[in-house]
């Protein structure tokens, strides 16, 4: 009755009344009034009524305008944060030079009013929305608050008089429980309720909030009311159960408690069948045992599955469980709650966040009582909001405004770390982690797919692909940026155990397995998510923890991750299977944990002091660590090289992104590198056999004219080649994290992008790879962004073009850096696209032509290499072991026998390997300055290891292998018959059996075994040899039966030196190009830029001067070659004439030489495409198929891509256009000139026509015979005539008759 009466008074009087008796000492009078109104007003069984926000603000104000009311409280405003909220899409600002967090941002009026002159800052459009940091010191330097909130404006605010947030006190509790009550009571479970229910609910609450969040807008005061609200547990205790009377609070009060019991990470079903397999796997190792326990329960329960289900087969999802050992039960529990606040974000999460509800949770974050209750709650619901993420179907809407929260609380340091240590939030954020991906693990196929017992992420689940796991991996990277929460981290091993075993699930990752028959009929995408979860989720985290491992003190912290990154490392080798040879036609370019070893061993050594060997595992597990990084070295040119063409475009998206910018740094580069420590570390002979060995080029590694590749067709023999002799020159050459400053690898991959192309500011700040590079000059010592981009590039103004558009100001390298500083290898590593190296080396040539330096068409410029650091002086070695020697003197002697697959980049690399190995002499061995007496070697070309010894020693016979048809066959049996015809002396057969002794012999695949083996007896004495398979087991063999090989001794008489002095011949095209003068003034500085003879010449001239031996051997090839002329005197016209006609003499040969390739070509082909059978065609075809081969022709399909000849098996047609065409019938038998018709009279189609004489035919013979019979006689006549067109491309007839299968069953899915 007394509400009913106060109902009906008006609404000021009243609130000016009820704030009167409140004020008494005696107030329990009004207190009654207060609560039997506020029953009436604020009934959640009324809805959303706007009399009782009315009245609400009238009870507030107390009597007064609600309007004037706020201005009151507004001056009492102590705030000396900004805390401006904003959603999607607003403008912000962020300086990096201010900030302390990363995350740190600015709205526009507080960074207009801050001083931010020749500070590195970007205006940015907010995409998950955000908040002004403006006045929090945790977040920025104090130099940066603005003008307002760099007062401590809080010190001047007076004291807020009692009475004027009284009402507030007693009716907001109030107002606060009756929107929670109606949002228990408009929540239904997402199974039952559609999307549009919970949004009417919103929307019928969202006057509510925004009333909320209009009283955030007030300032300090009204926020401290708040704040005591919400987290008062006594109030929260009487509100939130009602009253015994009141059925509707009671209804709803069970919802609540019904939707707690869903809140848990692992639900009470699922807790109570998964308890007894949890027990079952906790193992004293605890988390060190977590992979294994993994793939073991992957297998136990994929075995059951499949007994119950036939249907389940072998890598189809299968959930995993963790043991209860590894997760803290206060992590896996539900949540219970003590205050508003607790139960205010419960509601948020289970309705996904609405925006409202998180702009008014974000507007009291200055308050700071408020923050630090606030973040623990958020860390209390962390779990529960990943579980609600990973069921949303508005994830995407849902991860930013999870982001928007999370990074307000995150982003401080002191509020972070007091959060790891009270609420054990690192231990939160990797459970869940291994949570979500738990979801989506299956069985990986990698190495042995029958046995292998390691589990990986799907790639195309949803939470993959859509990148739901984005909100979590963004709080972890944030707090791990803070050094004290990182350190907590680092220091917790059984967490890190926790996070390699989480890592382990990206190795191996979206395996490739190479289609060898049919083109793949569905291309996947799931590439894209996988790159980026390996970035995002593994990368980012590491590149924040080395973060804090750049000092001394903390190079326990390294010894500790490199530790489990090993014990990771050799489990996953066990699960999969692996001994020592990867598996044929596999591919993954996701190798996690080896780029986390690496950087972690780059960093301990580079910015620690430590020894490197201390943190390195024994021969054998190096030699294991080495495979699969190579492995992808090897793929990369596979894929090139069109070997992989049948798996679609996908492949070259992944080979591209794999060296892509924002991947770089932490995929290629730290594969790279640990290569280059292995090549430092393992014996040098085998590293070599290895690397051919994996690109597949070991046949073609032969002096002999001809060979057998099991594994290459021809065409792809030379792409091969070229990728291997690359990837050891970048081996060789680059020092990234091999002794190179962050200022020179800055420069460096600010050179390379510029060399391939001008660029804008923004392009090229987009394409140098952010870690280990800070693009700001905020880490002290370090050169920024903007002093290196001057240093190397000229800036080029914008100019407006004919058509009135502007174009953009570019920055151009300067003249010094094309001339001291491009470097080719470094651009060939950064390339994406092939077309870029060449783009870099033309522009290259236009600097040289326009500087005058050298005029044709110059080779890639070899570069002076930063020194190595100490630690990995055994590089070097590659480049001093006689495996690697072989090779180089075997191409050199190919090139120079002009034999097939050898190309103009083969000799380009093999010469830079010759330099990088003069440049890099190994310490410890001793030059040899006199010649030594030459002894027969049998098992070894080469007495020495040395490149400089080895380069003038004499090559005299070699044995080799070749087809029976090969020519070195035919000249031994024309040897042999001239040896019957006449009778052959002694001294004759005594030289032949000399030299069958002296050749020599080599097999890259025999070296490689042998030092396999003899570095696994080194390692492990008690290891025996039979007890460990064969790698000749899973060797490369050929389809059908082996070629039939014969072995032949090949006449050589060379060195390396006057292989070059002949090759330098060839490419000068004259005999005499290097004379004894010229040796006598040899300076190797005076050949830097220019082409293949320029380079020769440098090597020639570094050869001489670093060995007088070289020198000697070096003007005795040359005195041999080309012996003393007596001196003629020419006058300079004489000379002119002869090098002009000179020139004419061989530009007609290579005329003459390319007509004579084209007639052959051409001639082949008629006699292919001529159908004609006789029995001396067959023949021919048994006595020589070696020139039947040559002469095949190779046709291109237009759909898989590959190349090869039309065979019985697999034919080959022609693409043709057939059209009707009655051209035909307009032939005349008159050859008159046919006239333009003038009159009517006149046509222009005379009677003669070869369609009139058809068409009288016709007519006669029906008048004697039956149509039917005449139609049979004439068959299409004149008017049904064919034309025939092609565009000249071929396809296989499978593929063609594959191509339209796949159209008719696509034209059916869509009708």
């Amino acid at each position: 009755m007394m509400a009913a009466s106060l109902l009906r008074r008006d609404k000021k009087s009243t609130a000016a009344h009820l704030k009167a008796d409140l004020k008494r000492t005696d107030n329990s009078s009004g207190l009654r009034q207060l609560q039997e109104l506020l029953d009436s007003v604020l009934n959640p069984e009324r809805g959303s009524d706007p009399e009782s926000l009315e009245w609400c603000k009238w009870l507030l104000a107390g009597g007064e305008g609600f309007d004037e009311f706020c201005r009151t409280v507004r001056s009492y405003d102590n705030a000396t944060l900004c805390g401006l909220v904003w959603t999607a899409n607003f403008v912000a600002y962020r300086c990096r030079t201010c900030g302390i967090s990363p995350c740190m941002s600015l709205c526009a009026e507080c960074f207009n009013n801050g001083d931010h002159t020749g500070h590195d800052f970007n205006m940015f459009r907010s995409q998950a929305g955000g908040a002004c940091d403006c006045g929090d010191g945790n977040v920025m330097r104090e130099s940066g608050f603005c003008s307002r909130h760099r007062l401590k404006t809080g010190e001047n605010v007076q004291l807020v008089p009692r009475d004027l947030l009284l009402m507030s006190e007693m009716v907001l509790p109030r107002f606060i429980i009756t929107i929670i009550q109606y949002l228990r009571d408009g929540y239904t479970e997402p199974e039952s309720a559609a999307d549009r229910d919970l949004q009417k609910v919103l929307q019928q609450l969202d006057p509510h909030i925004s009333f909320l969040e209009e009283l955030t807008k007030m300032g300090g005061a009204m926020r401290t009311v708040l704040t005591k609200i919400l987290t008062n547990q006594q109030t929260f205790k009487e509100l939130s159960m009602g009253q015994e009377e009141n059925v509707y609070a009671k209804k709803n009060y069970e919802k609540y408690l019904s939707a707690l019991k869903s809140s848990g990470l692992v639900s009470v079903e699922e807790r109570g069948t998964g308890g007894a397999a949890a027990g079952a796997t906790e193992s004293p190792g605890g988390a060190l045992s977590l992979l294994g326990a993994t793939a073991a329960a992957v297998l136990e329960d994929s075995s059951k599955e499949e007994d119950q289900d036939g249907l389940q087969g072998v890598g189809q999802r299968k959930r995993v469980k963790l043991s209860s050992s590894t997760k803290d039960p206060s992590i896996m529990d539900t949540l219970k709650h003590k205050c508003f606040l607790e139960e205010l974000l419960f509601w948020t999460i289970k309705y996904e966040f609405p925006q409202k509800m998180v702009t008014f949770l974000l507007n009291m974050l200055p308050d700071q009582d408020y923050k630090i209750t606030f973040t623990k709650t958020f860390v209390q619901h962390y779990a529960f909001i990943m579980k609600t993420l990973m069921k949303s179907h508005e994830s995407d809407t849902m991860s930013n405004r999870i982001v928007h929260i999370s990074v307000q609380l995150f982003s401080n340091e002191e509020l972070a770390r007091h959060v790891t240590e009270e609420c054990q939030l690192l231990d939160i954020m990797v459970t869940v982690l291994l949570y979500m991906m738990e979801s989506c693990l299956i069985k990986s196929e990698l190495q042995d797919e029958e046995n292998n017992r390691h589990v990986v992420v799907n790639c195309g689940e949803a939470l993959l692909k859509n990148n739901t796991y984005w909100p979590l991996v963004s709080d972890f990277i944030n707090i791990l940026s803070h050094q004290s929460v990182a350190k907590r981290f680092l220091e917790d091993h059984s967490l890190l155990l926790l996070w390699m075993s989480f890592v382990s699930f990206f190795q191996g990752m979206n395996l490739n397995k190479r289609e060898l028959n049919e083109h793949v009929e569905f291309e996947s995408q799931t590439y894209y998510a996988a790159f980026a979860a390996e970035l995002e989720a593994c990368a980012q985290p590491m590149w924040g923890l080395l973060t804090h491992c750049k000092v001394k003190e903390t190079h326990e912290y390294t010894k500790t991750v490199v530790r489990y990154c090993l014990e990771t490392l050799q489990m996953w080798f066990d699960a999969i299977g692996f001994v020592d040879e990867p598996a044929l036609n596999q591919l993954t370019f996701h190798l996690p944990l080896h780029r986390y070893y690496a950087m972690f061993l780059s960093k301990g050594v580079k910015c620690q002091g430590l020894d490197l060997d201390s943190l390195l595992p024994d021969q054998e597990m190096l030699m294991k660590i080495m495979v699969h990084p190579l492995q992808i070295q090897a793929s990369l040119s596979e894929i090139h090289s069109n070997m992989w063409v049948r798996n679609g475009l996908q492949i070259k998206g992944q080979a591209m992104t794999y060296v892509q910018s924002h991947f770089c740094n932490s995929m290629i580069d730290p594969d790279i590198y640990l290569l280059q420590v292995c090549a430092s570390r393992l014996d040098p002979d085998y590293f070599i056999s290895s690397v051919f060995e994996r690109f597949k080029v070991v046949d073609l590694l032969t002096m002999a004219s001809q060979h057998q590749n099991a594994v290459l067709d021809s065409e792809q023999e030379r792409p091969m080649l070229e990728g291997a002799l690359t990837f050891l020159v970048l081996l060789c050459s680059l020092r990234i994290h091999l002794g190179m400053s962050d200022d020179e690898i800055l420069r460096a991959e600010m050179v390379s992008q510029l060399c391939m192309n001008d660029r804008t500011h923004s392009s090229l700040l987009d394409l140098i790879p952010e870690n280990p590079n800070p693009k700001s000059g905020v880490v002290p010592g370090s050169c920024s962004f903007e002093e290196m981009l001057s240093a190397v590039a000229d800036f080029k103004a914008p100019v407006f073009e004919p058509g009135g558009s502007m174009q953009q100001g570019m920055y151009t390298p300067k003249a010094e850096v094309w001339e001291k500083e491009f470097d080719p290898i470094m651009v060939i590593l950064r390339t994406v696209y092939r077309r870029d190296v060449q783009s870099a080396m033309d522009r290259y040539a236009a600097f040289l032509k326009q500087s005058g330096m050298h005029t044709g068409n110059p080779w890639p410029p070899y570069k002076e290499r930063t020194p190595l650091h100490p630690s990995y002086k055994g590089l070097v070695r590659l480049l001093h072991c006689k495996t690697l020697h072989i090779v180089i003197f075997t191409l050199l002697y190919k090139i120079w026998m002009d034999h097939q697959n050898m190309s103009e980049h083969v000799l380009c690399m093999v010469l830079y390997l010759i330099e990088l190995g003069l440049d890099n002499q190994v310490q410890e061995d001793k030059v040899e300055e006199e010649p030594c007496i030459e002894e027969h070697c049998h098992d070894s070309w080469f007495p020495g290891t040395s490149l400089l010894s080895n380069l003038h020693h004499v090559i005299n016979f070699v044995r080799v292998r070749v087809p029976e048809t090969a020519p070195e066959v035919e000249r031994k049996r024309e040897r042999e018959r001239e040896r019957e015809t006449p009778p052959s002396t002694s001294s004759e057969s005594s030289t032949y059996g000399q030299n069958l002794r002296e050749a020599q012999v080599f097999s890259l695949v025999a070296e490689r075994r042998r030092k396999f083996q003899e570095i696994i007896n080194r390692s492990n004495h008690e290891a025996s040899q039979a007890a460990r398979p064969k790698s000749s087991s899973t060797r490369w063999l050929p389809p059908g039966s082996p070629p039939q090989l014969v072995t032949e001794i090949l006449e050589i008489r060379e060195s390396m030196l006057s292989l070059l002095v002949k090759l330098h011949q060839k490419l000068s095209a004259k005999q005499n190009s290097l004379s004894l003068s010229w040796l006598a003034e040899v300076d190797p500085a005076k050949h830097s830029h220019g082409d293949g003879i320029t380079a020769i010449e440098r090597i020639l001239a570094k050869a001489a001067t670093r060995s007088r031996h070289s020198k000697r051997c070096l003007q005795d090839i040359c005195g041999k070659v080309n012996p003393p002329i007596p001196p003629k005197k020419n006058s300079p016209g004489d000379k002119k004439s002869m090098d002009k006609e000179e020139r004419r003499q061989r530009a007609r040969e290579r005329q003459q030489k390319l007509l004579a390739e084209f007639a052959s070509r051409q001639k082949s082909f008629m006699e292919t495409a001529m159908d004609v059978e006789s029995p001396e065609s067959d023949a021919v075809m048994d006595v020589g198929s070696s020139e039947l081969l040559d002469s095949e022709v190779l046709y291109d399909c237009v759909i898989c891509g590959q190349s090869g000849p039309s065979t019985d098996d697999r034919p080959t047609g022609l693409v043709v256009l057939l059209q009707a065409s009655s051209v035909l019938g307009h032939r005349c038998r008159s050859d008159t000139p046919k006239r333009l018709p003038t009159t009517d009279e006149e046509q222009i189609y005379p009677e003669d026509t070869c369609g009139a004489t058809h068409d009288v035919r016709l007519s006669i013979m029906q008048r004697y015979f039956k149509d039917s019979s005449c139609l049979q006689s004439v068959s299409i006549g004149w008017d049904g005539g064919v034309y025939v067109q092609t565009c000249g491309h071929t396809l296989h007839i499978d593929c063609h008759k594959s191509y339209m299968e796949s159209l008719r069953v696509r034209d059916q899915q869509l009708f």
